[in-house]
This record gives structure tokens, C-alpha cells and sequence, in this order.
């Protein structure tokens, strides 16, 4: 039932409450889903650069969390290429849960953004 016809993807940890309320969000719209834990398997370079390239680097860091604060990142300005390449380093900077939909990304809870790529299934009739 994905926007794309596809898979709806969610990269994110299974201890992290927002991951969570995004598997169940899609599990409760019977949703076809693959989860990536993120502890487990670490988000690819290509898949983190499409995140990048359609959202910005900033959109994916979760700069009030805890690993940022710690990091001292806050004090530092960097480009997209630089933080990202942080991001790729350490997943808990990561504004989670990062969900793909086809060409569809985004970052964070966004309960309003995944109603509407399911929406869209169904008034296409997919």
C-alpha cells in the first residue's frame, strides 16, 4: 500500500520512541514495510546522500538530542558534505525515523506527510 507501489523503508533504532510510533503508524495502515535498525546495520552512504540530496543535511540532524548536544556540534559550521559525513558516522545524530516512500523522503515524526503518501495510494487505487 506504499505511495510508490513499493516498500515503505524506516531506518531508524528499535529503542527510539519516534521509530517506534512510525512502524506502528504503517503497521496500523497495513502498510508493506522494511525496517532498518540502524544499531544493527548502519544507513548506506548512497541511501544517507539521497536523504541529503532531497531534504539537506540540516533536515536530518537532530540538533536538540542528547548525541548532539554531547558531540559539541552546535558551535560548528559545516556544509552539507561535512555533516552528512558526521551523520554517516554516528546514527544518533540522526533525527529519526528517516522513511523513504520511492522518490518520497522524510525526517522525523511526520504522521501528516506519511497520511498523505498513503492518501495518495489510495485515490490512485493502488
Amino acid at each position: 500500500m506504499a505511495a510508490s507501489g513499493g516498500t515503505i523503508q524506516v531506518f531508524g533504532l528499535e529503542a527510539d520512541r519516534g521509530t517506534r510510533a512510525a512502524l506502528r503508524f504503517f503497521k496500523e495502515r497495513r502498510a508493506e514495510i522494511s525496517f532498518v535498525d540502524l544499531r544493527r546495520r548502519p544507513i548506506a552512504p548512497g541511501e544517507l546522500r539521497r536523504f541529503v540530496e532531497k531534504l539537506g543535511a540540516a533536515a536530518l540532524a537532530d540538533t536538540d538530542g542528547r548525541a548532539w548536544r554531547e558531540s559539541g556540534l552546535g558551535y560548528l559550521r559545516m556544509t552539507d558534505d561535512e555533516l552528512a559525513g558526521k551523520l554517516l558516522a554516528n546514527a544518533r545524530l540522526l533525527k529519526l525515523p528517516l522513511v523513504r516512500n520511492g522518490a518520497d523522503f522524510s525526517a522525523g515524526p511526520s504522521e501528516a506527510t506519511w497520511k498523505r503518501w498513503l492518501l495518495a495510494t489510495t485515490e490512485r487505487g493502488g
